[in-house]
Formats: structure tokens, sequence, C-alpha cells
């Protein structure tokens, strides 16, 4: 078991020495990280069954390692000394182990580290109201969440409340009272934590995830009657996040929820996280939509269809769609095209889009002449090698 222990050591050590987001540990293949979104095996022994198992032990509690006997799965979080946290997923197929870490970072970065919409700050000074951050798996949603709430307890003195599973990111009172509660250590469930946090004089509540009919009430209800809420869904837009939630319902309670979410809902943050053309970090591409009185009534009388035109329209409050800044990120070389169509909602537009931009330069580039061509070709760059 102790070699077991220092063989995980060294894992976590790699991880965090070589910048990577996730470790793999799967049998029959090598531990695998996740570097700047790429898989990348370590030059060690191929796992075995008993490997993932023993690895698996020296890490996870008892409490975890009952769950994963009962249900087959199991999520936790733990520090790693000073140097980082991990969220762990450990889940069983084909009879044997296999765990997956994802590193969590220290530090909270900034809104213009993650190059947040700047009207995200204002919208955290509000008093009420939901704010959803979307995307899915693995796009940041939680280093999004973070941030915002490290804003508010840098400069607002509020009661910060967090139900999460597991926590990920430990916030230290700052302005603010912050309380972190996790789902199967602190309380039993999301709804049980809901349940009780309005009698808990809170300001502000972020809730891991909305995931069921339970959790979105508790919710939009905690907006309503005077809190400022954070959430997140696992949607790729801001119109598909408003359908996901009303469709949960019942059919005899939408048009209910439709009025509430237009009343409390205060924006939605969608985001894809892309590497970056050098291959070295990444970046995030936001859709963002802030609630106006006309995207209200649009969620009002169910014409989310027409969310996009909207969004379009109020680029002066910050508002943009996914492929717009998809193609932003392309058009200044700091993604490849074959990264912005995998991401784009409208591909086959962005693919004109690149098309029509790559044939233009490469005429201007020709007329002026063999060394200019050059120049501009080599400018360029990773436009180009997609």
């Amino acid at each position: 078991m102790a070699t077991v222990t220092v063989n995980m050591d060294r894992l976590l050590q790699a991880c965090v020495a070589q910048d990577a987001s996730d470790i793999h540990l799967v049998t029959n293949r090598p531990p695998v990280l996740r570097i700047h979104g790429r898989l990348r095996s370590l030059e060690t022994k191929v796992l075995e069954p008993d490997d993932t198992t023993a690895l698996m032990k020296s890490i996870t509690p008892d409490r975890n390692q009952q769950e994963l006997q009962e249900e087959g799965g199991t999520d936790f979080g733990f520090a790693y000394g000073d140097a980082a946290r991990f969220r762990v997923s450990i889940f069983r197929q084909k009879g044997n182990i296999s765990l997956v870490l994802r590193l969590i970072p220290t530090k909270i970065m900034s809104f213009e580290e993650i190059g947040l919409p700047k009207i995200c700050a204002a919208l955290c000074r509000r008093p009420r109201g939901l704010f959803l951050v979307t995307g899915p798996t693995g796009s940041g949603k939680t280093t999004t969440l973070a941030c915002m709430v490290n804003y508010i307890n840098e400069n607002f003195d509020r009661h910060i409340i967090t139900v999460e599973e597991p926590i990920e990111y430990y916030h230290s009172h700052k302005k603010s009272i912050i309380n972190q509660r996790e789902v199967g250590i602190d309380v039993p469930s999301f709804g049980e934590a809901l349940r009780r946090i309005l009698r808990m004089d809170p300001d502000v509540i972020l809730v891991g995830e909305l995931r069921d009919l339970e959790t979105i009430e508790a919710a939009v209800r905690a907006a309503e009657t005077g809190h400022l809420v954070f959430s997140t869904v696992h949607t790729t837009s801001a119109a598909g996040t408003i359908t996901r939630i009303i469709d949960v319902f019942p059919v005899n309670q939408q048009e209910q929820i439709r009025i509430q979410l237009s009343s409390n809902l205060i924006a939605v943050l969608s985001q894809a996280l892309c590497p970056l053309a050098t291959g070295k970090g990444r970046i995030a591409a936001y859709e963002f939509m802030v609630v106006t009185p006309a995207i209200a009534n649009l969620i009002r009388e169910n014409k989310t269809y027409r969310i996009d035109s909207s969004i379009q329209t109020g680029k002066k409050l910050g508002m943009q769609l996914l492929d717009e800044h998809l193609w932003k990120l392309f058009d200044t070389g700091k993604i490849t095209l074959e990264e912005m169509l995998d991401k784009g909602r409208q591909p086959g537009d962005l693919q004109d889009k690149a098309t029509a931009k790559i044939k233009a330069i490469k005429g201007r580039a020709k007329a002026k002449g063999k060394k200019a061509a050059k120049k501009e070709l080599e400018d360029l760059g990773p436009i180009l090698r997609a």
C-alpha cells in the first residue's frame, strides 16, 4: 500500500507540474493526463485491475468506498497538501475500477483573466435574481462561478451560502461571510439544503447544478424571494437553457415557470473551452444573454426561438452569440478553424465565412507580390494550418 501511495503522489505531482487539467486512470492503459485539452499517456506501466483498485483506496475515504460498492460510483474532493485540490470521480466499468481526477486551481481568476463580459460585475451587484452559467462538462463553469463568488466576497458585505457536490474551490471569509455546504457530508441532498437555506439569512446562494425539478423550483423560489442565486445547467446556448428548464416541468406547470423565469432570470452565460492554436493553454468562448424587458417578454410568450435575434441586437449590453465569439477568436488567430467548427452551433455558416476570408487574404497577398504574399500568409498562421 505504501508503494501505491507514492505512485499516486507522483501522478498528482506530474499533473500539477505539467499544468494538466485531469488525470485518467483506467485498466489496460498507462495513466493519462489531459494537457491543454489533449490526452497524453505517461511513460509508466500499463495499469492492471489491482493497480486501479489500490490507487483508488489510497485516496478514497471509507464513506465513498462504501458508496462505490453500493452505487457503482462516487465523487469527492480532496486537498493535495498546499499544492492543489482535486475533484475525484470513481466508477466501475467492465467490473474494474476507473478514476478521473480534476485539478482545481488554488488561485481564483479575475473577470479579466477569464475574459468575462464587463457587465458580469454589475450583475453580481444585483440584490436578487437567477444567474445561470451553462456549457458541457469540462467547459469551465465551476471556475466562472468561483470567480463571481470571489468578486462578491471581496467587494460586498454579503452572506454567501454554496451547496456543492463536492466542494471544489475553497473560499475564505473576506468582506462577506461565506459558508460552503457539501452534499453527502454537511447535508444529505440538494433538495434538503435548499429547503433549509432561506432560514439562514443568505444574500447570495450558489447551487452546484440545477439537476432536477425540486432543485430548479427551490432555486427559482429563492431568487423570487429576494436572493441572488447562481447555478449551472448542462446546455450549450441561452435559448436552449430556458427551454431545458421549462421542459423539466409538467405541462400544467410550464406556463407558471415561464412567468417566474421572465421575472427572475437576470442572465445566462454559456461557454465552451477551446485549446489555443499554439497548442499551449485554453481560452473560453462565450454566449452571453442579459434578460432585458424584450427577452423577458419572449420567455413569457414562449417565443424562445427569437432570443438569438435579441442577443444579436443587444451588443451594447455585452451580449453575443457563441458563434460570434468563436469567429472573433479564430479571426485573431487564437483558435484553429477545426476548433471553431467543432464548438460552433452553425458550423456550416462559419465554414463559409472562413473560406471567404482565406480566399480574400490569399488574393490580396498574391496581388502584393511574392515577398508580401509570403509575409501575409505567415501572419495568417494557424488559420491556414487548420
